[in-house]
């Protein structure tokens, strides 16, 4: 009798909880499809307020009705630049609030929103930032505004651009891990942070020079925004003269020292509010549909423009969100060359690489639509190594002057763990093989010379290939192609002077150019956003295990070990990537980040 109940009870209460957690999803779905239909109307005499404290990346991430949680959020670059385009042109918007402090965002995304808010003023409208911090990123994108207010006992950083590295050297050589390198390129170093402790010669001149190429465009920029001569700006960064905000105001880096009430009161004068009322904000969520601005830029017409958007690192199979998964991209350009109303392709490009092999699969597809149709690429902040892969075949190449690109070259890595497990953990492996070679490759013990060769030996064809195919795209004798690649890396304009790239320009400029080589109008087309994302609703379902997406999950649990491991996450993430580098890479060296 004691089992029946007990049997009971369980019963019960599974039922319980599975009509609750029914009743759940459908109160959400309601939501999300109550939200959805509800349009948020500007008043008059409005100001957009942009914070931007979300990572900015191409399409942008939202966790709204999201109870489970475990997906950072993003702010999209689609829509953020057609919210400011929409602002310019709406009647009841008078100016816009830049209240920043850390922007995360590539410099060539943040050259994009940039000139945006410069396109923005031409409409005699205002812009005025806020900052109670600045870090150098969300000052370059404040320097455009009229008035520039900085907190009184705020800082602005104004020193320069730096990018560190952590090597693991000493750390496999405690674990007891042999690394196996496999690379072509004296610039290939990619691999250097398994085998070194330090940047190599060349892997240090690289980064010096497509960093100063970076702080040079920036600096002009900044000068020319704020009258500022750029000797005189090199002189105030590379010296450090921005101790504090008294610093940043003598130097005439912001106009105005003040606390948020004086930029309210700023904001009374420019719309003629009284002082007893409160300035109307909207916020960015608050004034765009990111579903709307992802399905097209609002044109009627029958042609279509197919953009794209290849971000992430480039992997095999179907991938996720987060990255570029070769099945499915080479799947939408399919779909976009045999889509008699897509008249023109642009791919746009934000990737550090990956595999080489998933790299080739879609640079095929580049290249039978390049038969068919003008494919234009687009490079955002990154498109090296396997992004450049990819983007070799199009028709035109189009980069920002701050993007990084290049890295022409492939690696392979083959960890021999051996040591770890014999001398750190007591654990020998034994093995029968019918071949002298029959469990190459391995990882549980020592290569012999002629294997390392024949690795070697795949990774220096794959290059060949690689380098040919580039010298190919890019109308140049291979032997020269070879002395721009080796695996070194190029900031946009470098690229550009060495003839990597044919345009400097941004994802607009690509859609000109893409445009009339289609011989349409520049208002005759609508734009088509691949590959397709899952709505909100669908996203929603696949968190409560309605369909096969394992995404989710993966993002709580990388969620909570952030959380954890703390400033050790990077190097957890590092070993993660690490594994998941199967077959020869063709990827950017190190895990770049421009501070």
């Amino acid at each position: 009798m004691r089992q029946f109940f007990k049997f009971t009870l369980a019963t019960l209460l599974g039922l319980v909880l599975f009509f609750g957690l029914g009743l759940a999803v459908l109160a959400i779905i309601v939501g999300v499809a109550s939200s959805a239909s509800k349009t948020k109307s500007v008043a008059v005499n409005s100001v957009l307020e942009l914070k931007l404290n979300e990572p900015l990346t191409e399409r942008g991430q939202s966790t709204d009705f999201n109870p489970l949680g475990g997906r950072q959020s993003s702010t999209g670059l689609v829509a953020l630049k057609e919210a400011i385009g929409r602002a310019k042109a709406d009647g009841d918007i008078k100016g816009i609030l830049l209240n920043l402090d850390i922007v995360q965002g590539g410099m060539a995304s943040l050259e994009e929103v940039r000139d945006a808010l410069l396109d923005f003023k031409k409409s005699g409208k205002f812009v005025v930032a806020y900052h109670e911090t600045a870090s150098e990123k969300s000052y370059y994108l404040a320097s455009v505004a009229n008035e520039i207010y900085l907190h009184p006992q705020g800082l602005l950083e104004f020193n320069g651009l730096s990018s560190e590295v952590m090597f693991y050297k000493r750390l496999f050589e405690k674990a007891g891990i042999e690394p196996y390198i496999f690379r072509v390129g004296s610039f290939k170093s990619a691999v250097e942070p398994f085998f070194r402790e330090n940047f190599s010669d060349s892997a240090r001149l690289q980064t010096v020079s497509y960093l100063r190429s970076l702080n040079d465009h920036m600096i002009g920029q900044v000068a020319a925004a704020r009258s500022i001569a750029p000797a005189r700006l090199h002189v105030i960064s590379d010296s450090m003269l921005v101790h504090d905000a008294a610093d940043a105001l003598r130097l005439k880096l912001v106009t105005k020292l003040g606390y948020f009430d004086e930029v309210q009161d700023y904001l009374r004068g420019k719309l003629g509010v009284a002082k007893d009322k409160k300035p109307n904000l909207i916020s960015l969520s608050d004034y765009t549909d990111s579903d709307q601005a992802e399905e097209s830029e609002g044109k009627t017409s029958g042609n279509r423009i197919a953009v794209i958007y290849a971000e992430g690192d480039i992997v095999g199979g179907k991938g996720s969100d987060d990255n570029i998964g070769s099945t499915k991209f080479a799947e939408a350009i399919r779909k976009a060359r045999l889509d008699e109303k897509v008249k023109a392709v642009v791919l746009r490009i934000n990737s550090p690489g990956g595999s080489s092999l998933a790299s080739d699969v879609i640079y095929r597809e580049v290249l039978l639509t390049k038969k068919v149709k003008p494919i234009i690429a687009s490079m955002s902040d990154v498109a090296a190594s396997g992004g450049y892969y990819i983007a070799m075949a199009c028709d035109t190449i189009v980069a920002h002057p701050n993007s990084i690109t290049g890295s022409i070259g492939v690696f392979g890595v083959l960890p021999n763990i051996q040591p770890l497990l014999a001398d750190k953990l007591g654990i020998t492996v034994d093995r029968v093989t019918t071949g002298k070679f029959s469990d190459l490759p391995t990882i549980t013990r020592a290569l012999s010379d002629y294997e390392k060769k024949t690795m070697q030996h795949s990774v220096d064809l794959i290059y060949a290939d690689f380098t040919s195919k580039a010298a190919l795209g890019r109308h140049m004798p291979v032997e020269r192609l070879r002395r721009l690649a080796s695996g070194r890396v190029w900031s946009g304009a470098e690229a550009k002077a060495n003839g990597l790239v044919d345009v400097l320009g941004d994802y607009e400029a690509a859609l000109k150019i893409a445009a009339t080589r289609a011989h349409i109008k520049a208002d005759d087309y609508n734009v088509q956003r691949l590959p397709r994302r899952k709505s909100g609703l669908e996203a929603l379902l696949a968190r409560f295990g309605v369909g096969d997406d394992t995404e989710a999950a993966d993002a709580r649990v990388q969620a909570a070990l952030k959380t954890k491991l703390g400033p050790l996450y990077p190097v957890y993430a590092q070993y993660q990537k690490l594994l998941t580098m199967s077959g020869v890479q063709a990827r950017l060296p190190y895990e770049l980040e421009i501070k």
